[in-house]
């Protein structure tokens, strides 16, 4: 068996070789890329270590309108206007009679009516009292004379019932109101109802004069007006006859 010849072709191969390797690298002056190393990296290593991840923190919007101090607090709540002051009123008096006035009849039977007082809004009365005052009857043909006091007054008691003398003026002028004394106290607003009741004596003179009713202020001083002295007033008819 011959072997020298196959040893002389692998000796004209490798000589021949890196002459090829060398006109396939490329111009001299231009580098090599590196080869990629076939060795297996060690262990551990296989796969790259993961770098930590950047965390975004969300930004508020720009555009964001900024909440302003009128925004942020509640409207101020709106005030009902307030009420108008009640006007002032002022005392008022009535009285009631069965036929709207008194008919009376010398010796006979007395004849009730009513005083009704309304107090109004202005004023607080510590002494209010009702006075009556009639002026004289001038008297008819055939009267007889009669007393002085030829009719008689009288108030009932609300808490009793009885029947008290009340004071009846007979006189042409006027009784100043800061020489009357008594009356009760009435509050604002208030009312008050008294009954009375008047007869005629059995003689005196006859005819028709009327019955002046009178709210009097007892604690008004003296050069008070009197619209204030006697704050309320009325008249009541009356007519006094002698049995035939």
């Amino acid at each position: 068996m011959h072997v020298r010849p196959r040893l002389l072709i692998a000796s004209a191969v490798l000589a021949v070789l890196p002459a090829a390797l060398t006109a396939c690298s490329g111009p001299p002056d231009r580098p090599a890329a590196p080869s990629r190393s076939a060795t297996a990296p060690p262990s551990g290593s296989a796969s790259p270590t993961p770098s930590p991840s950047a965390t975004l923190t969300p930004s508020a919007p720009t555009d964001a309108p900024t909440p302003t101090a009128a925004s942020a607090s509640p409207a101020a709540p709106v005030k009902a206007p307030a009420a108008p002051p009640a006007p002032a009123t002022r005392l008022s008096l009535t009285a009631g009679a069965p036929a709207g006035g008194l008919t009376l009849v010398r010796g006979g039977p007395a004849q009730e009516f009513t005083v009704t007082v309304r107090n109004g809004n202005a004023q607080v009365y510590g002494h209010l009292l009702i006075a009556f005052q009639m002026e004289p009857l001038t008297g008819e043909p055939g009267d007889l004379p009669g007393p002085d006091a030829s009719f008689v007054l009288e108030r009932r008691d609300p808490a009793t019932g009885a029947w008290h003398a009340a004071e009846l003026r007979i006189a042409t002028d006027a009784k100043p109101a800061h020489l009357y004394t008594g009356g009760d106290p009435l509050a604002r607003d208030a009312v008050r109802t008294e009954r009375y009741r008047l007869r005629a004596t059995a003689t005196g003179p006859t005819g028709s004069s009327p019955l002046l009713v009178y709210a009097i202020d007892a604690d008004a001083a003296e050069g008070t007006p009197a619209d204030f002295e006697h704050p309320g007033h009325l008249s009541l008819p009356l007519t006094t006859r002698r049995i035939l």
